[in-house]
């Protein structure tokens, strides 16, 4: 079959470029996607399981494995008794969750839980295959053939995530990500209208799409590069705020990809330059917090 051969090749081109118990088998997750390359989920319901690794008068870390249809997914939550808010973190490729524990304190200590994903693939506690050329050729045979690529699993994970912490703390729960996963969470956010907005850090879209159509191909190949891409949904996210930081200087996603994306959210949306390169860090979290006090600061 030409497909999937087409497809390596272009996914080579676009890379270059830029408490529960778990006693109860989950149903399925599934999807469909529309012609324009939308993607619809009903994610399975998952159980989890909570170990408290930390605890103090600031903040309580706890590890929690939700269990899925599709194996184990490894999370990290640290938080505040009563948190105003609630971040729901998809990592970029190979971070793993020592590089955010200052940043655990840092949100808990301004009154907000912050739950890190292991996501699947990245390398750390949670199996799959990373975002490249071979995922996104099994997942693309996967969905050929009706199958849930990994890709969609992920977006229900960082969904479940949600539903978990809705249930858990009964306030707002914000999808953020930085870099890849800057672009997941921006998917999900997208498909979950529960999440109160989505926050993006040196993201932009992958490319795959504009590579597939600049190449000719129709039908299902265009539909399911649509399908992965951040920019297809952030325009669905509104009323819900959007904010994407992006430095100038960012050697690996260009500064002028991240303002694309930011153009195709709608009102409310905030654009915001941070310094460094790629990445979250420690001026981003201080914009993000500084946003937030906005919102969240109490009133008299």
């Amino acid at each position: 079959m030409r497909t999937p051969i087409i497809l390596s090749i272009l996914i080579l081109t676009c890379l270059a470029a830029a408490g529960c118990t778990d006693s109860t088998t989950p149903a399925a997750s599934t999807y469909t996607v529309d012609q324009r390359g939308i993607l619809t989920l009903e994610c399975a319901p998952v159980t989890t399981r909570e170990e408290v690794l930390f605890s103090n008068d600031t903040y309580t870390k706890s590890r929690i494995v939700l269990h899925t249809e599709n194996g184990d997914v490894v999370t990290y939550l640290a938080a505040p008794e009563k948190p105003r808010a609630v971040v729901v973190y998809a990592p970029g490729a190979g971070e793993r969750l020592a590089g955010h524990e200052e940043r655990m304190v840092r949100f808990t200590s301004a009154g907000y839980a912050f739950l890190f994903v292991d996501s699947r693939g990245n390398g750390g506690e949670t199996a799959g295959v990373l975002f490249g050329q071979q995922m996104i050729q099994k997942d693309y045979t996967t969905f050929e053939k009706g199958g849930m690529p990994q890709y969609y699993l992920s977006i229900c994970d960082l969904v479940s995530a949600r539903k978990m912490l809705t249930g858990k703390y009964n306030v707002p729960v914000y999808a953020m990500g930085s870099s890849n996963g800057g672009r997941y969470a921006a998917v999900a956010a997208g498909v979950d209208p529960d999440f109160a907005g989505y926050a993006g850090i040196s993201t932009s879209d992958w490319g795959l799409r504009d590579s597939v159509v600049e190449q000719g191909y129709t039908g299902d190949p265009v539909r399911f590069a649509t399908s992965v891409e951040p920019g297809t949904y952030i325009g669905r996210i509104s009323p819900r705020p959007v904010w994407i930081f992006h430095a100038t200087a960012d050697p690996i996603i260009p500064f002028e990809n991240g303002v694309r994306l930011f153009e195709l959210a709608k009102e409310p949306k905030y654009f915001i330059e941070f310094d460094g390169d790629h990445g979250i860090n420690t001026d981003v979290d201080e914009k993000i917090i500084w946003q937030w006090a906005q919102i969240y600061a109490p009133r008299d």
